[in-house]
């Protein structure tokens, strides 16, 4: 009797999750379609290769085509084609589950808006990975990507996150970790429970908790090195940081009376309205700003 993992394959783009570190973490549904597939895409090839050759599957003279974001515009149409010509096209990260943070997205968006068939190959994913082991609520979580290079930029997307109910999951370089740590605990509070989880299934693996005013204190004089998810515990109202609430009405009283100012900024950071309100007057205060509500 044939295997049904050994029939042929529907035309399609295959998303196949890889490991994120140990090389074992991979499914045998995924290399099954690795096997099997007519055209291999990767955004890293060298990573494909290695793969392939721990595991045993011969890439023979299939076409093994670089795909990323330097080159996405010019390779999707090659690759939409490959699959409208019925052929299956397999893709993977460097690392993890394609689409996450990664080229991907775009190839597969685009293969849907063609119609064609688009499915996964589930498994490793180092967002997940850390949801699992850092010890902080599962039940609600919120994927913020990397945030901006930029201080500036970073405060304000970590404001924008302020009062996410449920906990905040970002990817960090290592040499921006200290500095995204310290504006975290000035956006978020200090005292918010965090964690950073580092080189996830590989050989140097690392858990550290604690608050994000403790974790920023660490790196600060001990930088980090490898693959780096953040953690950011569940907040309340009371732990976004003053830092948070003036920023977001300096901003606001640019356009704003001071109390709209305080009703926007109080609605999307979750404070009290009192507490924005007296920070707004103060502010307005020291600019010397005429108040507008009279």
């Amino acid at each position: 009797m044939t295997n049904p993992d050994e029939r042929r394959l529907s035309a399609g783009l295959y998303l196949v999750a890889t490991p994120i570190g140990n090389a074992r973490d991979i499914t045998l549904r995924a290399l099954d379609i690795l096997r099997a597939a007519d055209v291999l895409a990767a955004e890293d090839t060298r990573s494909l290769r290695r793969l392939a050759q721990l595991h045993g599957i011969d890439l023979a003279d299939r076409p093994l085509l670089s795909y990323h974001e330097h080159n996405g515009a010019k390779m999707r149409p090659r690759l939409l084609a490959e699959i409208a010509a019925g052929r299956v096209v397999a893709y993977m990260s460097e690392a993890g589950t394609p689409t996450i943070s990664d080229p991907g997205f775009d190839l597969a968006r685009a293969a849907r808006a063609d119609g064609l068939s688009v499915t996964t190959a589930p498994g490793a994913s180092a967002v997940v990975a850390a949801l699992t082991m850092a010890g902080l609520p599962t039940d609600r979580f919120f994927f913020a990507g990397f945030l901006p290079n930029a201080a500036k930029a970073r405060r304000r997307a970590l404001e924008e996150v302020a009062a996410t109910p449920g906990t905040l999951v970002f990817y960090e370089s290592p040499r921006r970790l200290g500095a995204m740590l310290a504006d975290a605990a000035a956006v978020l509070g200090g005292a918010r429970e965090a964690a950073v989880c580092r080189e996830i299934t590989k050989k140097f693996e690392e858990l550290r908790g604690g608050t994000l005013e403790t974790l920023a204190a660490h790196y600060a004089d001990a930088p980090a090195k490898g693959e780096i998810v953040v953690l950011v515990g569940r907040g309340t109202p009371a732990e976004v940081g003053e830092t948070a609430i003036e920023d977001a009405l300096r901003d606001a009283l640019t356009t704003m009376s001071v109390r709209d100012a305080a009703d926007s900024v109080s609605g999307a950071l979750g404070v009290k309205r009192r507490q924005v309100y007296q920070a707004a007057m103060r502010l307005s205060a020291e600019d010397d700003t005429p108040e507008r509500d009279a």
